[in-house]
Formats: C-alpha cells, sequence, structure tokens
C-alpha cells in the first residue's frame, strides 16, 4: 500500500526519520558519556522501542503500568515507572517486581513510601525506589534545597522493603523556552539541581547509586551531562513541531503525521475543510509563546514533507480540521487533495490512532499498534 492509498485521517511514521533520530540521539548521548534510558510513552509500540534501545543496555522508562506490562511481556527486563506511583496501585507494582530483571517506581511524599513498605513486608518482595525530584518545573516532585527531601530520601533509603535507587528529575519547564539557547540553560539547572541533590544526599550518609534526568528537548542540547548516570528523552524518536518551533530540532527530524483529506475547499472566503479533527490532532496548544497564532500544527506537503506556504490550521471541531490561507494557496487544496499534519505534540496525536501506518518514502512497509491503558 501507498500512503495516498490510506483511509484518512491515518497516522503515519516515516521510518527513516524515526532511524535517524534514534541514531543521532544514541549517539549524543554515548558522547556526553552517560545511559540512554528511552522514554516510550510517545510512541508507545514495541517496534520503535526496540529501535531505540539498540546499541545501548537496554532499559526503558514507561509511564503507565499497562505499558509496563506489554513491554515486560515484550522480553524488556529493566523498567522505570518514572510516574510517582499511586498508593493503590502499589500491588500491580509489587506483580512486576516479580517478573522482571528490575522495575523501579518513583515516589515524592510519605504515603507512597509507607505503602511500598507494607506492601513489601506483605508480599515479600524488594521495591527498587527512586526519589522524584523537582528541578524547576513545578508539576511533582521534592524540593531539593529542603530538608523534608533529604529526610525522606534516609527514610526510603533506610527501609528494609525498599532498593533505594537515587534520584530523579523532569526538566519540562524546557517547553516554555523560546529558543535552543533557553532550552540549554534549562538543561544546564535540570543537570546541577539533581546532581547538587545527589552530592548533598551523599554527604548526609546516603548512598545514592543513580542520578537520573531528562526531557527531549534538553538532552537534546545538553553540553555537560557530568554527574548524571542516565538520561530519558522520548518525543525525539517522533519530535513534532512544538519541538521544532522551539529549537530542539527542525521540521526535517519530523517523523510522525497525520494524513487529512481536503472535504471542502472555499478559496474565495480564504478556508479549506479537513477531515482530520480533535480526535485525530488532539486539541494540545502549540508553542504560543514563540508564535501567538501558531495553530494546531503544521501543514505539509505528503511527498516532498515540505510545509505548505501561506496556509494556517488554525481551528479543531471534533472531527474536522479549518484551514486559513489567502485565495492563492487555498485554490491549491482542491477537495479531495490530501495533506500531512505535524501535528503540535505528537505523543497525544499518536495516542488517538489504534494503528499506525510505518512507510519508507510513499511505501508503507509495516503497521504497528501501541499499547492502550492505564
Amino acid at each position: 500500500m501507498r500512503i495516498d492509498e490510506l483511509p484518512t485521517p491515518a497516522a503515519v511514521v516515516d521510518l527513516d526519520r524515526l532511524e535517524r533520530n534514534c541514531a543521532q540521539m544514541g549517539e549524543h548521548v554515548a558522547r556526553l558519556e552517560t545511559r540512554l534510558r528511552p522514554h516510550v510513552k510517545t510512541h508507545k509500540c514495541v517496534e520503535a522501542a526496540r529501535l531505540q534501545v539498540h546499541g545501548h543496555f537496554g532499559g526503558i522508562t514507561v509511564s503507565t503500568l499497562a505499558e509496563a506490562r506489554a513491554f515486560a511481556a515484550a522480553g524488556f527486563r529493566d523498567i522505570t515507572y518514572a510516574v510517582p506511583i499511586a498508593p493503590a496501585r502499589v500491588a500491580e507494582a509489587a506483580a512486576l517486581v516479580r517478573q522482571l530483571d528490575r522495575f523501579t517506581v518513583l515516589v515524592d511524599g510519605e504515603v507512597a513510601a509507607a505503602e511500598l513498605e507494607a506492601c513489601a513486608a506483605a508480599q515479600s518482595v524488594r521495591f527498587a525506589v527512586m526519589l522524584k525530584v523537582d528541578c524547576g518545573y513545578h508539576r511533582a516532585g521534592v524540593d531539593p534545597v529542603s530538608d523534608a527531601a533529604v529526610a525522606l530520601a534516609a527514610r526510603i533509603a533506610g527501609s528494609p522493603g525498599v532498593d533505594f535507587r537515587g534520584v530523579l528529575t523532569h526538566a519540562g519547564h524546557a517547553y516554555r523556552c523560546h529558543n535552543a539557547a533557553e532550552i540549554a540553560a534549562v538543561a544546564a539547572q535540570e543537570r546541577a539541581a539533581t546532581v547538587g541533590f545527589a552530592e548533598r544526599l551523599r554527604r548526609a550518609g546516603i548512598a545514592v547509586p543513580e542520578v537520573s534526568i531528562g526531557s527531549t528537548p534538553t538532552i537534546a542540547l545538553a553540553e555537560d551531562l557530568a554527574g548524571v548516570s542516565e538520561v530519558r528523552p522520548g518525543n525525539y524518536v517522533f519530535f513534532d513541531s512544538f519541538q521544532a518551533a522551539i529549537g530542539s530540532c527542525t521540521l526535517d527530524n519530523v517523523a510522525f503525521f497525520v494524513v487529512a483529506t481536503v472535504i471542502g475547499s472555499y478559496p474565495e472566503r480564504g478556508v479549506a475543510l479537513l477531515d482530520a479533527g480533535a480526535l485525530a490532532l488532539s486539541k494540545d496548544e502549540g508553542p504560543r509563546h514563540v508564535e501567538e497564532e501558531c495553530g494546531y500544527g503544521v501543514l505539509v506537503d505528503p511527498v516532498s514533507r515540505r510545509p505548505l506556504p501561506g496556509l494556517k490550521l488554525h481551528g479543531l471541531s471534533q472531527e474536522h480540521g479549518h484551514v486559513r490561507g489567502g485565495v492563492g494557496a487555498i485554490a491549491t487544496l482542491p477537495v479531495g487533495a490530501r495533506v500531512m499534519v505535524a501535528p503540535n505534540h505528537s505523543c497525544l496525536a499518536a495516542a488517538l490512532f489504534e494503528r499506525y501506518a510505518v512507510a519508507r518514502g510513499d511505501a508503507v512497509v509495516a503497521e504497528w499498534r501501541p499499547v492502550r491503558g492505564w
């Protein structure tokens, strides 16, 4: 099958670009002398994860327990669940601890730590645990300069049912940056905050075997990873138009697209209608701090993968994409024409499809099915 034969909307993975992205990130991390533990939540596909870990130690990062179970069943033996664990799901984590060589969970508070201790005692398991650190994103994690953070680390390290593996952070605030220079500054802050906290714990007599950091922007532009044992970028496998806008990649790196068909064309009004709406692209906002009228993704030509000039995907309804442009630009989109959209956020757009068409050039060479559920 060819891409232009797919029923639309369709999710398409450009395999050549994906392989190149994986190779470039792997080489970059190797140059900085640390380990790559890629996040798989962007694609949630075993096939893509195998490309990410090729040539590396094989550990991965997941964002749901459903992902952990699926990737464990596919043969991945070292998995980090990089979300602070909900106390009610500790028993599920215990089952994965028994199944895998190592299954690591996160905590950032006393309640979850206590539940892990209780489950470890009741079920005779030993949890690998990392302490989540807030390096400036302020979504989750302990304050690395607080005494409470040291006390929690000491409690975890001293627990008989827990193997304290170290500290972990995610610099999600890198997505607020305007350019590569700002991202590089956040990358330095991420490293300094987390490595500094690890050194503080060691001075307090607490062993910290691992320091884990990473977001795609910060790792892509990091210049120094001294003191870091592993990094966990994920979006780099697909990238997206948001990453290109803030400077962590270019549009030539984007490897995930939504193919859409023009179902309405009104050059006299300067508008066109696509059959891909919010349920194919998500309504995740683009980098409005970089471009106020960024819209909901970048329209590209299905063959060249180059942006279509003069056209903006300015709005989405449930099943429709609303395109604006000048009379001449809209005239290039007659009813029945096809376009590709490089979405704002490939992770969310990909999550809306039950299958991806994997292509080399125009030829569909495989179909991947992502994990679903939590």
